[in-house]
């Protein structure tokens, strides 16, 4: 009896699961972050250089009852520390679009592997390169009179993994229809920048007025920037409609939602484009 041909069709490919494919891209996102210095150095330079600039021009001249934290300095320092997750976060979600260019993205797309490994390792890594920048940041505390302990340091790092999260996410999920870094940037500037300005990152929510404080109620990073300065002001920080934990948990929602929909999208059978 004649043996069946064997065809690369016959041939059974094992199907690897997500974690190793997602650890695998999780490194690769550190170890090319930080093996370009001139980025590690722009994504907190940068952020830095606004907080002296800005926070040191405004000086006083906000009435200290507005930011509960007499200088404005101060008050923007979590801001500043939300800046820094920002930049890291659209910096390395750019190589999702420059993966494609290569075409590395294409070669893990027809790997046997699923693709919720790739959302994964590519959030992951963005997440943890965004949430070290930021927590970075903690040591200028001191400078400006705030000094934390160990539950308030907890409360921060979970807040900030949480935000670099999410906004890893929604980076991810841009970058991911995105075929070239000019469109990916205007989005950038369109979105997500405003989203860090309406935040409370530059002014209280109880100091603004009309449809800019509706905005700045319904923006979910808002509730990071109020869990910052609960957390890092306790007894001055502006009046809030909601207290830290319950603002922790819609911030949470919000990175859940973010990244479940970065997963539906990849799972969409789609070409991805190839310049």
């Amino acid at each position: 009896m004649a043996e069946a041909a064997i065809t690369p069709r016959t041939i059974p490919v094992p199907r690897v699961g997500p974690f190793l494919p997602a650890f695998t891209l999780w490194w690769r996102e550190v170890v090319r972050f930080y093996r370009q210095p001139a980025r590690v150095v722009g994504v907190i330079v940068s952020p830095l250089l606004f907080w002296v600039v800005i926070g040191a021009g405004f000086g006083s001249s906000l009435h200290p009852g507005a930011t509960g934290t007499g200088s404005f300095l101060v008050y923007f320092f979590p801001g500043a520390l939300i800046m820094i997750v920002l930049f890291t976060s659209i910096f390395t979600m750019m190589s999702v679009i420059e993966d494609r260019n290569e075409g590395f993205l294409l070669s893990v797309m027809v790997a046997p592997v699923h693709r919720s490994g790739i959302v994964l390792g590519k959030v992951l890594g963005g997440t943890t390169l965004s949430a070290i920048q930021g927590l970075v940041f903690l040591v200028f505390a001191p400078t400006v009179g705030i000094h934390l302990g160990l539950e308030q340091v907890l409360i921060v790092a979970l807040v900030t993994f949480l935000v670099a999260f999410a906004l890893t996410a929604l980076g991810f999920a841009i970058a991911w229809r995105m075929e070239s870094a000019q469109g990916f940037h205007a989005i950038i500037n369109l979105f997500l920048i405003p989203l860090w300005m309406l935040s409370g990152a530059l002014f209280p929510v109880s100091g603004a007025s009309g449809w800019i404080k509706a905005l700045m109620e319904i923006n979910p990073l808002t509730y990071g920037m109020n869990a910052l300065l609960l957390t890092l002001f306790p007894a001055t920080a502006p009046r809030t409609s909601l207290a830290l934990w319950p603002s922790i948990g819609v911030l949470a929602l919000f990175a859940g939602v973010v990244f479940l929909a970065s997963f539906i999208l990849v799972n969409r059978r789609r070409t991805v484009p190839v310049a």
